[in-house]
């Protein structure tokens, strides 16, 4: 297939559009003129969307831990589109706990989602992109993806996997004309620390200090947000266009600071053991 030219209505499908940052991508997208496959788990959830936008926005329902909904959602898209030039992996949720709090099976839940999910939806579309020799696959991850800290480890598991897997797609596409981005929010005004948020029912009284009280600023920060998911969505949309995206972009003032001062540790690590770092090699002869 012909690439397209980037000036052209593109066709997209974004995971997890019933709120936040997924429903502000769909909008910003289709009050462009692209073309949007709009999907969530509960359809009914986009209903607005859809019937605001009725030529060219399908509803898809879509759990992206299932196989069979991953499928048809692809093929919901083609079939009415024609093609699909830009995915954005976007269905997610966080969970709180100490790792020693941790419960199993919710631990599995939130890599089948956050990271397998996305993985399983990326590799089904590589393909079509390929074929068609463009594409653009934007994740949104997380400043927890960059960046771990008490009581988010496991969600910062699930981004960290996800930042691993894209940097090294991005290098394997990019000689298809394939993009891919991660992008890194801060604290944005979404659901992902009020309703959305999941928290471990097991509490170990050990961690109150250095867990449980940050937990709690999480929650009680919800609604309070400096983040705005509209101005976020409308950059994301942005990228789309961009003839070189990065293959990473930080959102928001908090994200970027927390990152320097982590940059800037490092690098004094580095600095300090670097005689032990160099030690490990054979002696040069």
């Amino acid at each position: 297939m012909k690439a397209k030219n980037d000036s052209e209505a593109k066709v997209w499908l974004i995971t997890g559009c019933s709120s936040g940052f997924g429903r502000e991508i769909a909008l910003s997208a289709l009050a462009a003129g692209e073309k949007v496959g709009v999907s969530a788990r509960n359809i009914r959830s986009i209903s607005d969307i859809c019937d605001r936008y009725p030529k060219t926005a399908i509803p898809i329902t879509l759990d992206v831990t299932q196989e069979k909904e991953r499928k048809s959602a692809i093929n919901d898209v083609k079939n009415n589109f024609g093609r699909i030039d830009v995915l954005v992996n976007n269905a997610g949720y966080g969970y709180l706990s100490a790792i020693e709090e941790g419960e199993d099976i919710e631990v599995f839940k939130l890599f089948e989602t956050n990271f397998f999910g996305a993985l399983s939806l990326t590799k089904m579309i590589l393909p079509h992109m390929r074929a068609q020799k463009s594409g653009r696959i934007i994740n949104n991850s997380s400043q927890a993806g960059l960046m771990a800290n008490p009581g988010t480890g496991y969600y910062s598991a699930t981004k960290y996997a996800l930042e691993g897997l894209m940097e090294a797609l991005a290098k394997e596409v990019a000689q298809f004309n394939i993009f891919v981005t991660s992008i890194e929010p801060g604290a944005f005004r979404t659901d992902w620390s009020g309703r959305s948020m999941r928290r471990s029912n097991i509490e170990i009284l050990d961690y109150a200090d250095s867990v449980k009280n940050r937990l709690d600023m999480i929650s009680d920060i919800d609604g309070k947000q400096p983040g705005d998911p509209e101005r976020a969505a409308k950059i994301i949309f942005d990228l789309s266009r961009h003839p070189n995206p990065p293959t990473q972009l930080l959102l928001g003032a908090g994200v970027l600071a927390s990152y320097r001062e982590k940059l800037d540790k490092m690098k004094t690590s580095l600095q300090q053991w670097e005689e032990v770092t160099l030690s490990a090699d054979f002696p040069k002869t």
